[in-house]
Parts: structure tokens; C-alpha cells; sequence
């Protein structure tokens, strides 16, 4: 167990990745205010290592030991901050687990996110990987981000078009990757409910009746679950793969020879396929490679059956890769983040 505020050294990541890749970092530290975490920035910067930080570890995949320091967010807290008749403003801590935030929106009735029921990870991730499901992405309800910048440990709000939103993507993953922590997330949330059942199969689950916020997060609750794995009882880290964007023409290509492929309309040139449907239709489903499997309920998934490796999850998603390009032309590109 770890203390706020304590950095701790050779500090075991076993129960802080979801993937429970048994590695050490060189320097743990949790905090839980940004008090904390910028009082303790001038020792971090003097270490001169590497610096990542972690919510839940919920879409990293550890390699090795990792030399450097893990910082944990432990900020919690969601604090209405404005209401009108239609809409209202969110704070929310980056430490605060996703779901249950999602959880706490429902339950006061505010709608946007429920589409987003079950994503592992915290809030801190959310503008980070721009997390998406079901045709609903976090940048439709994030207004803001609040950060701060490692090198210098000033604060900094970056707004929703600061952040350069794309698909499961931000600018904290490209040209500011690892130089800003976001230790909090104000959304807007919407108490006029317009909902969005045209992916996957929610509508038909909704078997004629009346949609409500909650009753889309029951379903979709229910749906994942049948589908992905417990962290806790067998490593993941959810979807492994990003849906790959293709243009139209390869896509109708494609369709002549695969009838069935499965597509959703992005732009007028693009279109997005289900990187779960390709690899199911490669007979990965269940594939096992040393300590690590494709799961056989959800391809898109690569799973620690107990003794994997990070190399062993990595060496499994090089073989899908492969196999997908060899048979569909398309290459693959992880949506967890490698770190070694």
C-alpha cells in the first residue's frame, strides 16, 4: 500500500496496470491535490528520469521495470459549478474512476456520457485519449482541462479546442505528450436528453422501450460485460486496437470480397471498420501466444491468462497485426500505450 505524498522507491505496478504485469518503477508517488503534486515537482525534475502518470493503468502495457517515476492521481471530487434549463457544468478530479462519474451523472439525471458506461480508466484520461464508445466521445462533453506543465509546474486550462481532438486522440498524446498532468475535467452536461442508439446493437436491445439515460447505461453496462473481461480476475486493458479509419474505395473494395464487412461512415471519403470484426474474421478469437490471448468473446481484446509478459501482449499484437494486413490490406495500430 502507498501514502499521499510519500515517494516510495522500487515500488511494485502489479495492482496499478489492468493488464497486472508484474514490473517496478524506480519512484512511486501518489497525490491527491495539486498542491501536492507541485509541491513535489522541483524533486521530481532534479531525478532526471522519465515521468508518466497513472489513473487506474487501465491503458498502459508495461514492457520492463520502467526507470523513472510513476505519478498517481488521487484528486477526486465532482462539483456542479453552473445550471441553466438546459445544460449543466461539471468539475470533476482526474483521479475520480470514469464510471463512477458516469454513474453520478445518471443517477442526477444529466445526460451525454451514459453511452460511455463501463470505459476503465479515470477522468484525467478522458481528454488524454479523447475515450470513445458507442458513437460518443469525451470531446462531445468536455468544455475545458485543467493542467499542469512538469517542466515548469505552472497551471494551465487548455479548452476542448486546445486539446486538438481526433480520434482517440489529443494533443497531450502528440506535441505535449508527457509535458502536462490534467488533474481536472469540467464537462457540460445536458439535462435535455438527445440520444444516440445507432451503434452497435442498442436500439434492438431496447426492444420498443422508451430510452432514458439510465435504461441506455443499463444496457450498455450489460453488453460489455457479456463481452469484456473483469480486469480484475484476468489482465486487459479493454480495446487493444484502434478502429481503423479507411477511404471509401478500399472500403467498397473490400466489400466485394467480404459482403458482410461491417462500416460506419465518418466523411465524405472515410469510412471507420470494427478492428474486432477483422481480427474475428482471421480466426484470432481464443488464439493463445505464450502467457498472453486474444479473448474469445472479444477479439479486440488481448488478455493476460496469468503469467504474461508485457513482451508476451506485445509479440500477440504483432501476430494480429500481420495476420489483418495479410488478409484485409489494413494495419492495425494500438490503442494502449507501450511503455519500455
Amino acid at each position: 500500500m502507498y501514502s499521499i505524498n510519500k515517494m516510495i522507491q522500487d515500488y511494485s505496478l502489479k495492482s496499478h496496470n489492468t493488464f497486472g504485469i508484474d514490473v517496478n518503477t524506480k519512484y512511486f508517488l501518489a497525490y491527491d491535490s495539486e498542491e501536492i503534486l507541485e509541491n513535489n515537482l522541483n524533486k521530481i525534475r532534479a531525478l532526471n528520469l522519465p515521468i508518466i502518470n497513472i489513473g487506474e493503468g487501465s491503458n498502459l502495457l508495461f514492457i520492463k521495470d520502467f526507470d523513472g517515476i510513476v505519478l498517481h492521481s488521487q484528486i477526486k471530487g465532482i462539483k456542479i459549478i453552473h445550471e441553466s434549463d438546459d445544460n449543466v457544468k461539471v468539475r470533476v478530479g482526474g483521479g475520480v474512476i470514469w464510471d463512477e462519474f458516469v454513474d453520478w451523472a445518471v443517477n442526477n439525471n444529466m445526460g451525454g456520457i451514459e453511452n460511455l458506461s463501463t470505459i476503465p480508466g479515470t477522468v484525467g484520461a478522458s481528454p488524454v485519449q479523447n475515450i470513445g464508445a458507442y458513437g460518443v466521445e469525451a470531446k462531445d462533453v468536455i468544455i475545458s482541462a485543467e493542467t499542469i506543465e512538469i517542466s515548469t509546474g505552472k497551471r494551465r486550462i487548455f479548452t476542448n479546442k486546445d486539446c486538438h481532438f481526433a480520434y482517440r486522440d489529443s494533443i497531450f498524446k502528440n506535441e505535449l505528450k508527457g509535458k502536462y498532468i490534467v488533474t481536472y475535467v469540467t464537462y457540460q452536461l445536458s439535462k435535455n436528453h438527445h440520444f444516440k442508439l445507432d451503434y452497435g446493437n442498442i436500439n434492438s436491445l431496447l426492444n420498443g422501450q422508451t430510452p432514458s439515460i439510465k435504461l441506455i447505461r443499463d444496457i450498455i453496462t450489460e453488453v460489455r460485460n457479456s463481452k469484456l473481461p473483469d480486469y480484475k480476475t484476468l489482465g486487459n486493458a479493454g480495446s487493444f486496437f484502434t478502429n481503423p479509419y479507411i477511404d471509401k474505395s478500399q472500403y467498397h473494395d473490400l466489400q466485394k470480397q467480404f459482403p458482410s464487412i461491417p462500416h460506419y461512415p465518418i466523411s465524405e471519403n472515410k469510412v471507420k471498420v470494427p478492428a474486432g470484426w477483422l481480427i474475428d474474421q482471421c480466426g484470432l478469437k481464443g488464439f493463445e501466444h505464450k502467457g498472453a490471448a486474444v479473448h474469445k468473446n472479444q477479439a479486440l481484446v488481448l488478455i493476460n491468462t496469468g503469467k504474461a509478459t508485457g513482451n508476451d501482449v506485445v509479440e500477440l499484437a504483432q501476430i494480429v497485426i500481420a495476420q489483418v494486413k495479410d488478409k484485409f490490406g489494413i494495419t492495425l495500430s494500438p490503442e494502449v500505450n507501450i511503455i519500455g
